[in-house]
């Protein structure tokens, strides 16, 4: 019989925040099985492990893993978790990005700017792209065989029925993933509250640096306005917030693109 998992990662009740200061990923549990939102990094395989076996599990016991996106530190974990017998979900726009790769993520979804004028700027910040390079963010295998699809819906394969929202400006296929039950909205990149090139803390979008489409990017802040169920935000990067999330999205609203 499985062993309650610790609390020492719990962001809410059945839900542990994992991944290291750069990147978040999350572990949801539901009677009828476990949910893995996002992949993280290669090297978080080592964490992952380590936690379900505190309440004597294994990568078996992950039923299914929604993506947010496609971008390397998002799904370093994919082809693992699938190997071990775990449906991949991912918008129907971003799973090329899974099909051809992690390098592929700058040839389908294109960064309105480069990089570069951000690390000039403050070269503390190319410890964020170091670390996911050192981590394999960019070696992983990729993910064929993915489940795709194209619209706001339930998910009603994956435990818990999550409903996917798609939040595209991020990347084209962004999205959030919505447990109405719970008040959980987990955000993935489509708002977030660090971002690693320019250094901000506290609601916003992330820069135009590692953002394909900043204009829908800000559109996408009125689809989580909508979601009036959501009591709790869980991004990509940065700490949960709690409370009425229109409050986060104002905020975003107000820093900007960058």
């Amino acid at each position: 019989m499985p062993r309650p998992i610790p609390s020492d990662r719990r962001v809410a009740p059945g839900v542990d925040r994992l991944g290291d200061d750069v990147v978040n990923f999350y572990l949801v549990q539901e009677p009828d099985g476990l949910v893995l939102v996002d992949a993280g990094l290669p090297a978080h395989l080592k964490q992952l492990r380590e936690h379900l076996a505190d309440s004597g599990r294994s990568l078996t016991d992950i039923r299914a893993m929604l993506l947010t996106h496609g971008h390397p530190d998002h799904t370093g974990l994919a082809h693992t978790l699938q190997q071990a017998g775990a449906d991949i979900w991912i918008h129907g726009s971003d799973a090329a990005i899974l099909h051809d790769g992690p390098r592929s993520a700058l040839r389908h979804a294109k960064p309105e700017r480069s990089a570069l004028p951000y690390l000039l700027r403050r070269p503390t910040a190319l410890a964020t792209p170091l670390h996911l390079a050192r981590t394999g963010a960019f070696t992983a295998p990729a993910t064929p065989g993915v489940r795709a699809f194209d619209t706001d819906r339930q998910l009603d394969e994956v435990p818990g029925k999550p409903r996917a929202v798609p939040l595209p400006g991020h990347t084209p296929g962004s999205t959030g993933y919505l447990f109405p039950h719970r008040g959980l909205l987990f955000t993935g990149d489509a708002l977030v509250t660090h971002d690693g090139l320019t250094g901000h803390t506290g609601p916003t979008l992330v820069c135009r640096g590692f953002t394909h489409d900043s204009r829908t990017a800000l559109t996408s802040l009125d689809r989580i306005d909508e979601l009036t169920e959501t009591t709790l935000l869980l991004p990509g990067h940065g700490h949960p917030l709690t409370g009425d999330p229109r409050t986060a999205t104002r905020q975003a609203r107000q820093t900007g693109p960058r």
